[in-house]
């Protein structure tokens, strides 16, 4: 693991998004691994359910190769399967990444896939958990979906059932007036019904 930098609330490098963030409670302090000056760039958030329609999973696939092409920033906690496979396409090219865990950085095993990214400066590993948390919890994993979607500049949904807590994440995302996009597609009429923008592929 590359050495851990603490960005503390009370300090200048800390993402102003977060704290001018209105109904969100950020975290006292951020660890990075890699280059936080990543943490500058203009970031879409990444979500993509466990359970999500096919054609949807095709097209999240598509997206993220397109992200990839124009060079966008993107953040995440690539933790579902879907996620994790866009976190692989991703590093396949050149803009910044954002890696957010749910729980503490210390000890994190890096792949060696991610090793010539962070290397590059193009690969940041973030977790807004201190010492104290060592492993990945319900809890925890909501705590990071919310940061990372307060990181971002826009938040892309693929899809969430309805009365899902993924829908009801959506929900809260939006009571931030934080822009939430999803796929134009009756499998998330939910979501548009909630105040989603379509994306425009």
């Amino acid at each position: 693991m590359p050495d851990i930098t603490v960005i503390r609330k009370t300090g200048t490098a800390y993402p102003a998004r977060l704290l001018d963030l209105q109904g969100y409670a950020p975290p006292d302090a951020i660890y990075a691994a890699g280059d936080a000056g990543l943490l500058n760039a203009p970031a879409m958030a990444l979500f993509c359910s466990v359970r999500c329609p096919g054609d949807l999973i095709l097209r999240t696939f598509d997206l993220a190769r397109d992200l990839r092409t124009r060079g966008q920033a993107v953040v995440s906690g690539f933790h579902s399967p879907m996620e994790k496979e866009c976190l692989s396409i991703l590093l396949r090219g050149k803009q910044p990444v954002i890696y957010c865990l749910a729980r503490r950085l210390t000890g994190a095993r890096i792949p060696v896939e991610y090793r010539v990214p962070m290397a590059e400066g193009r690969l940041l590993l973030l977790s807004p958990f201190g010492e104290k948390v060592k492993r990945t919890t319900s809890e925890t994993a909501r705590g990071r979906n919310n940061f990372v979607a307060a990181l971002a500049d826009r938040v892309f949904m693929a899809h969430a059932a309805p009365g899902s807590r993924t829908e009801a994440f959506c929900g809260t995302v939006l009571s931030w007036r934080r822009q939430v996009l999803t796929f134009d597609d009756p499998h998330n009429a939910n979501l548009i019904a909630l105040g989603a923008n379509i994306y425009r592929e």
